[in-house]
């Protein structure tokens, strides 16, 4: 029986399952954290980490060349004079500062004016002259979320009433102080923030008021469109009429059910057979899809909101006109009001066209504009379009692989395929007779049985008719041979 280990100086030997403590490594220099998150003690038995021993392996690296490249700048120590004595600090005290603020809205006003890159007395200036070259959009977006409240402006008006020292003001009260000296601030800045973000808005409106118009009209102008609606109606009453009743329109969500429609052996959908009629006998349609080139960008485009943003920009330049009505001097107003004013009022003109346009094609197709927005609307001749799209290519997929099955079929059994022809060729030079003979009388209907023999009987060679009436004659003269043997 084999006898345990003495436990070591001055301990007790560890519990079956317990986890050995580790040494705490002193290091030659301060080197950086690593940010990692820790596995408790109590969580490590049965997992791979209860099989690992870094201690052992950390006598085995070379950790000297590690902790110079990794030590930090600071170092403890570095305070020193060579002969081990403190050195005197030559940083200055701290300066002690007041704030008149909260400390989260402290904090926050701290990590935003980083973003600002211009003195308080500049940013004052800016805001006065409406100026955006110093003071730029995202600036302006910045200061809008911290106009000083009531409370804080009357903080301050106190603070300077008093006189204390403004200096000892941190640097983020002090721009709220002078904030909060500036005259119907908000307005300003919002009317900066408008003046900044005016020309984006009206490049994102314009391209979808005029999709929706060009779209609106192309779909209810299409005459191919409508002869498409028209097949699909009548192949609709067809299937239905005896059952449900004759239908004298449908829904457009009903489009999608082209596809759901199933031939009997689950290989074609309705809409598969409908490509194909199309494709056959009513090929001044088949492209459609021209007179729906702009219902896709017409399906991304929102009514409600457009009229939204148009009315928070007659908003905003109806602002601007009483700020110029008071202040004839400032040149950004008078410059942005000449350049804009006749944008708004054609962005206006569009939206009412737009609207009238889309209200009319809704109703056109039967479907109530006020309970149909434009993603739905517009999203039903899209899906439909590339829907029969794909339905066409299947079906010139389908006959391109019958043709080379056909061929393969040809290539295999060359009889059957030359019978067929030999057999045509036959019949068209019966035809031919037919129309030359006309002296020969011929009785009503006997070249047409002639022909559908032909048709039915499979093709002979005329060396196989004579093998066969040779066999007949030999049989003939066999049996009267016999006979006469009989009779003798």
């Amino acid at each position: 029986m084999a006898v345990p280990p003495p436990p070591p100086p001055g301990g007790v030997p560890p519990m079956p399952g317990s986890v050995t403590i580790k040494k705490s490594v002193q290091t030659k220099y301060r080197l950086p954290a690593l940010n990692w998150i820790a596995i408790k003690p109590n969580q490590i038995r049965g997992t791979v980490f209860s099989e690992l021993d870094d201690e052992k392996l950390m006598t085995e690296i070379d950790f000297g060349q590690f902790e110079e490249t990794f030590k930090t700048k600071a170092q403890p120590g570095t305070n020193l004079k060579r002969n081990g004595t403190p050195r005197m600090s030559t940083r200055a005290p701290k300066k002690e500062t007041i704030t008149l603020l909260e400390s989260n809205r402290l904090q926050n006003l701290s990590i935003s004016k980083r973003k600002i890159d211009a003195s308080n007395d500049n940013i004052v200036k800016a805001i006065i002259m409406m100026d955006l070259k110093t003071l730029s959009l995202d600036n302006v977006e910045i200061l809008l979320k911290f106009i000083p409240q009531p409370p804080e402006v009357k903080a301050y008006k106190e603070y300077e009433k008093q006189k204390k020292p403004i200096d000892k003001l941190t640097e983020e009260d002090k721009l709220m102080m002078a904030l909060s000296k500036i005259e119907r601030l908000k307005q300003k800045l919002t009317m900066m923030a408008y003046i900044g973000n005016f020309i984006d808005t009206y490049h994102n409106l314009t391209p979808q008021l005029k999709a929706l118009i060009a779209a609106s009209h192309s779909i209810k102008n299409s005459s191919k469109l409508k002869r498409l609606l028209e097949i699909i109606l009548a192949f609709g009453n067809y299937m239905n009429s005896s059952k449900r009743g004759a239908a004298y329109g449908f829904k457009l969500q009903s489009l999608d059910v082209l596809l759901e429609t199933k031939s009997t052996d689950g290989q074609l959908t309705l809409l598969h057979y409908i490509t194909e009629v199309v494709s056959q006998k009513f090929t001044d349609i088949s492209e459609f899809a021209t007179d729906l080139m702009y219902a896709e960008k017409a399906a991304k485009a929102n009514i409600e909101n457009i009229g939204a943003d148009i009315s928070e920009l007659v908003k905003g330049m109806e602002m601007c006109k009483r700020e110029y009505s008071n202040r004839k001097d400032n040149l950004v107003l008078r410059d942005f009001l000449g350049n804009n004013e006749d944008k708004l009022k054609k962005l206006e003109s569009d939206f009412k066209n737009a609207k009238d346009a889309y209200n009319e094609v809704v109703g056109y197709y039967g479907e109530n504009p006020k309970m149909m927005p434009p993603s739905t609307f517009f999203s039903f001749f899209v899906r439909f379009q590339k829907a029969f799209t794909k339905a066409k290519n299947d079906n010139a997929q389908r006959k391109k692989l019958q043709e080379v099955e056909a061929t393969a079929i040809a290539k295999k059994n060359p009889g059957v395929g030359n019978k067929h022809k030999k057999q045509n060729a036959m019949i068209t030079e019966l035809r031919r007779k037919q129309n030359m003979e006309k002296k020969e009388q011929v009785a009503d209907g006997t070249i047409e049985n002639i022909l559908t023999d032909l048709k039915n009987e499979p093709y002979r060679r005329a060396d196989a008719i004579r093998r066969s009436l040779r066999r007949r004659q030999e049989e003939e003269l066999r049996l009267s041979t016999t006979t006469d043997e009989v009779k003798m």
